[in-house]
């Protein structure tokens, strides 16, 4: 390997490391160290659990630090490993060490931009699960087809970050695809990021439903509930709630639609609605459906704190031309381009199988623009 290309991996090396020294700046690793030896001290008193609730929050805080910093020290660990194991291999003149290297490098980048990402988390409900929710709009069959492609996007997106993607509720479309599904997404940070998806989505391709081979423009509206955690507290009084039990729709075990197992809850003093029919227990989809219906209640009173630029439901709009947030174009070329941030790429097969990554770091940080 010419000595160039060492250098080039030298210089990466000192890249990454810059870059996870300023993340420790902006995180205040010491101080955060600092933090949790108190905390740790004391959880370890004798009367700690005296209060449960509390000890709870408490050792949810103790874990929250300490797998943060844990993640900062082992990324430093393995720039330092990569840089020993560089020195072996220059002196060696290993070749393929030196590509192992490069693409342990390459990992560990992704990871400090996953850490750079969750700094600009900032929101209690950031750390959240996600309720995710695909509606197709204008197109039909098209559009029906599309929500449906969103969805196993999604999907990918999920099982790449090692997340669980559970769907409560979907409606098929008529001919192919789905009307719209809701989803569960949990994983840390799953509303952190999957925020950024929040609004209309275009596709523009050759119809393969269109014998003509015509192209056409279809649209699909994403929408991100944060599934609050216990202590964020919503209190919904019986009688504001109406809860109808039908019989669930679709493919499924022998209860369906000859048992009344999906539920649907209205919050009567807002008319915000929310049903699941995806268990086969009545009870456990009343319990899915009020996490809904406690979570849109909760995005209703949060949205309402916040600046008319902030609230995302301005940024959706309606599902259809001119409230797009991001442009995914299949013919007559390549590209996926998110409509705030302008960031955009070609590998529209990627994006499709779940690289989302880059445009939520994009949106991230133009967010953090935003505020400034």
């Amino acid at each position: 390997m010419p000595d160039l290309q060492y250098s080039d991996i030298a210089n990466k090396i000192s890249e990454l490391w810059k870059k996870i020294e300023e993340i420790c700046r902006v995180f205040d690793v010491e101080k955060k160290k600092g933090e949790l030896a108190s905390r740790e001290k004391k959880a370890a008193s004798s009367n700690f659990w005296n209060d449960s609730m509390h000890a709870r929050k408490e050792m949810k805080k103790i874990n929250d630090l300490k797998r943060d910093i844990e993640s900062i020290e082992k990324i430093k660990s393995e720039i330092e490993d990569a840089r020993t194991h560089l020195d072996l291999a220059e002196e060696m003149k290993d070749r393929k060490e030196a590509t192992l290297v490069m693409n342990n490098l390459s990992k560990t980048a992704k990871k400090i931009d996953d850490l750079g990402a969750q700094i600009k988390l900032s929101e209690p409900s950031d750390k959240c699960d996600a309720i995710l929710s695909i509606h197709a709009g204008a197109g039909g069959t098209e559009a029906c087809d599309w929500a449906q492609m969103l969805q196993r996007m999604y999907t990918r997106w999920a099982q790449n970050k090692n997340y669980s993607f559970v769907i409560t509720d979907i409606l098929p479309g008529e001919e192919a695809g789905i009307k719209s599904v809701t989803a569960f997404v949990r994983g840390e940070y799953a509303y952190g990021y999957l925020k950024s998806e929040i609004g209309v989505h275009r596709l523009v391709r050759i119809s393969p439903f269109d014998a003509n081979k015509r192209r056409h423009t279809s649209f699909a509206s994403v929408d991100v509930l944060a599934d609050i955690e216990e202590d964020i507290e919503i209190k919904i009084e019986d009688k504001d709630i109406r809860v109808d039990t039908y019989r669930s729709g679709g493919k499924g075990g022998q209860n369906v639609n000859k048992l009344e197992t999906a539920v649907r809850i209205t919050h009567l003093p807002s008319g915000v609605v929310a049903q699941c029919q995806s268990e086969r227990s009545q009870h456990q989809n009343k319990e899915n459906a009020m996490k809904m219906l406690k979570a849109k209640l909760y995005e209703i009173e949060m949205d309402k704190k916040r600046s008319a630029m902030e609230r995302h439901y301005d940024e959706k709009g309606d599902i259809g031309w001119g409230y797009q947030i991001r442009s995914y174009v299949f013919m007559p070329y390549q590209l996926v381009k998110d409509l705030r941030t302008g960031y955009e790429t070609s590998n529209v097969e990627g994006v499709m199988d779940g690289d989302l990554d880059p445009f939520i770091h994009s949106y991230l940080n133009w967010r953090a623009t935003l505020r400034k």
